[in-house]
């Protein structure tokens, strides 16, 4: 027998919470390393910065899948820019600044 479309709707909305509740835990623990890397700390536009996590989670992935275009802030339309791969330690950072 198949499901009345209020039944449908209802996983749908649980899923939906589920979903929220996953997205919110992954962010706050993101959050919280990039916290402790000194980020929170440091001036950049917010589409270089998600560039830049992007580059890294393409070298945590490796080549087992190709990263999705990216999106340009504003317009949403996907950019072939590439950019320099993060650094981190004593090299990390711009002019001596702390």
């Amino acid at each position: 027998m198949k499901k009345p479309s209020s039944k449908i709707r209802e996983e749908i909305a649980k899923l939906q919470d589920q979903l929220k509740a996953a997205e919110t835990r992954e962010a706050e623990r993101i959050g919280r390393i990039a916290l402790k890397a000194g980020l929170g700390e440091i001036e950049v536009d917010e589409a270089e910065l998600q560039a830049a996590f992007e580059d890294v989670a393409n070298r945590f992935l490796g080549a087992k899948q190709e990263a999705p275009p990216r999106k340009t802030a504003g317009d949403g339309s996907a950019s072939s820019e590439t950019l320099s791969p993060v650094t981190s330690g004593a090299h990390a950072g711009s002019g001596g600044e702390a």
